[in-house]
């Protein structure tokens, strides 16, 4: 198997390379995660609480350095990176001091005077597969809630990200964790499959995309083992004609452009009713104009580049078919240089239904823009999808706007704000967005075992 490479995707410098994890480690993993289990599962929750607060300290400590780290491998601005470090040192916190509470056991009080309750118990090993674009976040957000409910976790990353892989590990091992708490595994995706039939591995959980859930979810099912998907979005941002222009527009920018457009829950496709379009598009474009590009590292670049050179030659194509069948650009549209992950926002309008534009999922700086006469055809064509991860609407009647939320498909709406994870609120999608729910109580029931204790 060909060895794990780190590349700066700004310049194309190859930063390390790694050694695959070899069959008798990837064994040596499973029985050491097996035995650790044994032992985590019974550790007090004020003891997991203490050293999920230590991990948020070392995240903290260690942010510039962690921060560099993911920006020279995935090419994500420097600001960035560090406010996703500080996300997963309170993601740490949240259910060090949440997940007590939340899986105190529930008194049922039955008809007869009869009493059950339900206990909550770790399943086992859970593995993690998880994607390139938040590197630290994605992995933190599930392991926060999968370990503080006493399961133990292995980490299959995103082949580009090796050094990140690592670092997490490293991180858990530096706050006291014990050492086979959290393994990070350098496996490529098709290894994911034979982990699932190990009978020591008792679930997984997967952010990616929609082909690599389809193929993760078939080998849960055949195995029958517990599944998680968090997958793609066609996110819809709807401006209604009462909206506050300035801001949605302001907004609008932040939710397309936030990680250089690759991310699930990015603003993808604007819907803006007829009345206030011409006034929203040009606003659109002036906070589009206001970004600086530059070097990853740079303290002032709003943005860098896409995380690896086919990613941008695959959205350029994307952009090109909806182009031949009819869009306009309104800005961009040029061609990545051949071999480089840098890509010029663009903006599109006029898109037909049919185009890649319309249907698919465009992981990266382009806005589709979409003009409607009502609220009614708003929330249609927002359905006019496969995806139902996030919707944004943005009006000033709230009542209205939370009326207009029951009816679209989605996992979460966001009323005159961008689509956000939180760890407060459950994150997952419907349809092909996936199944499940990340962050929150629900977050941390998904690899537990609820059981009913009955008592006669």
């Amino acid at each position: 198997m060909s060895p794990f490479r780190s590349i700066n995707p700004w310049n194309g410098e190859v930063l390390q390379e790694f050694s695959p994890t070899n069959p008798k480690a990837i064994e040596q993993a499973l029985t050491l995660a097996e035995q650790c289990f044994g032992t985590w599962r019974e550790l007090p929750f004020a003891e997991k609480s203490r050293l999920f607060h230590l991990l948020a300290l070392r995240l903290r400590d260690q942010k510039e350095e962690l921060a560099q780290l993911i920006s020279v491998e995935v090419g994500k601005v420097i600001t960035e990176s560090r406010a996703e470090i500080e996300k997963c040192a309170w993601v740490c916190e949240f259910y060090a001091e949440k997940a007590t509470s939340f899986l105190v056991p529930e008194e049922i009080l039955l008809p007869d005077s009869k009493r059950a309750q339900v206990i909550f118990q770790p399943l086992g090993i859970i593995l993690g597969v998880m994607p390139w674009n938040f590197p630290f976040w994605q992995v933190f957000r599930f392991a926060a809630p999968t370990l503080m409910a006493g399961n133990v976790g292995l980490l299959k990353h995103a082949s580009n990200v090796p050094q990140c892989a690592l670092a997490i590990q490293r991180l858990f091992e530096e706050a006291g964790f014990p050492p086979a708490c959290f393994q990070s595994l350098l496996i490529a995706g098709s290894h994911v499959a034979a982990l699932l039939e190990d009978p020591r591995v008792k679930g997984v959980s997967l952010t990616g995309s929609e082909k690599a859930g389809a193929s993760v979810a078939a080998a849960a099912g055949k195995n029958l083992k517990k599944s998680l998907l968090e997958l793609g979005g066609s996110d819809p941002f709807i401006v209604l004609a009462d909206a506050d222009l300035p801001l949605a527009a302001s907004t609008a920018v932040k939710a397309r452009m936030l990680n250089f457009g690759q991310s699930c829950i990015a603003a993808k496709r604007f819907i803006i009713e007829e009345a206030v379009y011409d006034a929203f598009v040009d606003l659109f474009l002036q906070e589009l104009k206001k970004l600086k590009p530059g070097n990853p590292l740079d303290e002032h670049a709003s943005y860098a580049c896409m995380a690896r050179p086919d990613l941008a030659a695959e959205l350029y194509q994307q952009v090109c078919e909806t182009v031949a069948l009819g869009a306009r650009v309104l800005t961009g549209g040029m061609a990545p240089e051949t071999g480089s992950a840098r890509f010029e926002p663009t903006v599109l309008e006029n898109i037909p239904k049919g185009s890649p534009a319309y249907s698919e999922e465009l992981f990266g700086p382009v806005a589709s823009l979409f003009k409607v006469a009502s609220a009614k055809e708003a929330i249609a064509l927002a359905n006019a999808t496969e995806y139902g991860l996030g919707a944004s609407i943005w009006t000033a009647d709230l009542s209205r706007g939370a009326e207009l939320a029951t009816y679209l498909e989605s996992g979460a709406v966001f009323i005159n704000s961008l689509v956000a994870s939180h760890p407060m609120l459950p994150f997952g999608g419907i349809k092909k967005s996936g199944y499940g729910r990340e962050l929150s109580r629900q977050g941390i029931l998904e690899f537990v075992n609820q059981k009913t204790i009955y008592l006669g």
